[in-house]
């Protein structure tokens, strides 16, 4: 009776460490831990071509494409990364003006390509030999048909990094909001804005371009006290 109750108590005390040896838990760490991810800053004209002229002078054929796209398209990172060659090219030719069906609504939404972003995506077109049916921004990596949004952040990353800027501030939506941003301090066209960032409701754009705030400040700074 002792011996078997011996027995049981060695088993109790096993049990727990067989069952930690065979149900290992792996914790990963959240992508966005001591990261900032907020609203993000749209860049300025300054800094649209310092960094056009860095990726130039570089030959960055594919990254100087993706850059323009960006601006002109003001398409969100998953819409961005997932164009085909077909989406901007017909007839053997860089259209003026694409529609893309948007991921998140579901809705089609224009943009124009203009003629710098014309010439960079010809060129990358060129260089890289690609087919009308072949994803626009490939992938390095084997195994992926086109670039990811996380590789799309980290190449934004970089870029912002370059102008010495602080990262935190800037991501892939700096690049959506940056002309619409411009757009709208030019025309001050609210329903524009909306149309070209393709958002279902008016009210989503001004929280997006935060211009409730900019005008206030503005306003504010005009008067002198």
């Amino acid at each position: 009776m002792v011996a078997a109750r011996a027995n049981w108590l060695a088993l109790q005390l096993r049990e727990p460490a067989v069952e930690h040896a065979h149900c290992t838990t792996i914790i990963r760490e959240p992508w966005n831990k001591g990261k900032l991810v907020g609203e993000k800053a749209p860049l300025k004209l300054k800094e649209i071509w310092a960094i056009r002229v860095r990726l130039q002078l570089a030959g960055r054929h594919r990254d100087l494409a993706l850059f323009n796209l960006a601006i002109d398209s003001k398409l969100r990172a998953c819409d961005l990364v997932k164009l085909r060659v077909r989406d901007v090219c017909y007839g053997g030719a860089i259209a003026s003006r694409a529609i893309v069906l948007q991921q998140k609504t579901q809705r089609p939404v224009q943009f124009e390509i203009t003629e710098p972003t014309r010439e960079a995506v010809g060129a990358w077109l060129g260089h890289a030999g690609l087919t009308s049916d072949s994803s626009l921004f490939r992938s390095r990596l084997t195994g992926s048909a086109h670039l990811s949004t996380r590789q799309y952040a980290r190449i934004v990353d970089s870029w912002v990094r370059q102008l010495g800027l602080d990262k935190a501030s800037y991501g892939t939506h700096t690049l959506r909001r940056t002309k619409a941003t411009l757009i709208y301090r030019r025309t001050k066209n609210l329903r524009a804005v909306q149309l070209l960032l393709g958002h279902t409701k008016l009210e989503s754009t001004v929280r997006y371009l935060g211009i409730e705030v900019n005008d206030a400040l503005e306003m504010a700074e005009q008067p002198e006290v």
